[in-house]
């Protein structure tokens, strides 16, 4: 049998080699578990490019309670107004253009077809009436609208004609308070297509209303409205 005192020694130097081998595992055991842990989700504040103001606890470009912007926002880019946006896009073009002839640019010609343009597209009256091969549109408008329907639509009828777009034809009579447009074709599917349309439709048919600005704006002749 093992005597008291030699259990005991025994005892003790196991003791002592457990200690000592968790002081040496320590450090593995540690690395193990960091290497195996979730990295912590960073603040906003924390993550690159996310410089938090001092004292505001706000993200950057969000407003502050009196309405000041932390940080610059992009520019806008809208104009805030269509004719407005339309002349600012001409002007850019003439800007651009190391050919124009500036004591020839007319602007102001341009901002008055585009308020017609205005009156005819929101202010007149259309009345549309389905006839043999296409389509008869009453078009009328007091005032500044009559004078507006007066300049475009039959200058659009004669563009749309002098093209023959889609094989159409079209025609105008003038009313007293305005004029009868009449657009029609030979082929049943132009007819239905120019029946769909309507008036605001074959009015914004054919591809030279952005030409015509630009050549308008330069003040070089016109062949439509």
């Amino acid at each position: 049998m093992t005597s008291p005192i030699r259990q005991l020694g025994i005892a003790t130097a196991v003791a002592t080699l457990t200690v000592l081998s968790a002081g040496a595992l320590a450090p593995v055991l540690r690395a193990a578990w960091a290497a195996d842990a979730t990295p912590p989700v960073p603040r906003h504040d924390q993550m690159p490019g996310m410089t938090q103001p001092h004292g505001t606890g706000m993200a950057p470009g969000m407003h502050g309670a009196h309405g000041g912007s932390i940080h610059h926002a992009a520019a806008p880019l809208l104009p805030g107004q269509d004719a407005f946006g339309a002349i600012q896009e001409i002007v850019g073009l003439l800007e651009a253009d190391p050919k124009t002839d500036w004591s020839k640019v007319d602007l102001e010609a341009l901002r008055q077809h585009l308020i017609d343009m205005g009156e005819v597209t929101l202010k007149a009256a259309a009345a549309a009436q389905p006839v043999d091969g296409g389509l008869a549109i009453v078009v009328t408008g007091d005032g500044r609208t009559l004078a507006a329907i007066q300049r475009m639509v039959p200058a659009h009828a004669r563009e749309l004609d002098r093209t023959h777009l889609n094989g159409w034809s079209a025609k105008t009579e003038p009313m007293a308070d305005g004029v009868r447009l009449t657009v029609t074709a030979g082929d049943d599917k132009e007819v239905r297509h120019i029946r769909g349309l309507g008036f605001i439709g074959i009015l914004a048919s054919g591809s030279h209303h952005q030409p015509h600005h630009l050549a308008m704006a330069k003040g070089e002749p016109l062949h439509v409205h």
